[in-house]
């Protein structure tokens, strides 16, 4: 189940054992990234390109809505 946990990793992202792996299995190297906007970004940018991977969609989604209220004022 600790797969499943949100870890706060060396770069500041919030992110699941299972994230990362989904990432590197589409060849993303999250270290490189600063914030939740430019992962996305890049997530969407290779999906527009290469259609048809239900789990990068799905993380992608899922990295959206936390983002959302994590840099939404309330």
């Amino acid at each position: 189940m600790d797969e499943f946990m949100l870890k706060r990793r060396e770069n500041g992202l919030l992110l699941t054992d299972e994230d990362i792996e989904i990432l590197k299995k589409y060849n993303f190297d999250y270290t490189k990234y600063s914030d939740l906007n430019s992962l996305i970004y890049d997530i969407e940018y290779y999906l527009n390109a290469n259609p048809g991977s239900s789990d990068l969609d799905y993380l992608s989604s899922v990295l959206s809505e936390m983002n959302y209220y994590q840099n939404t004022n309330k």
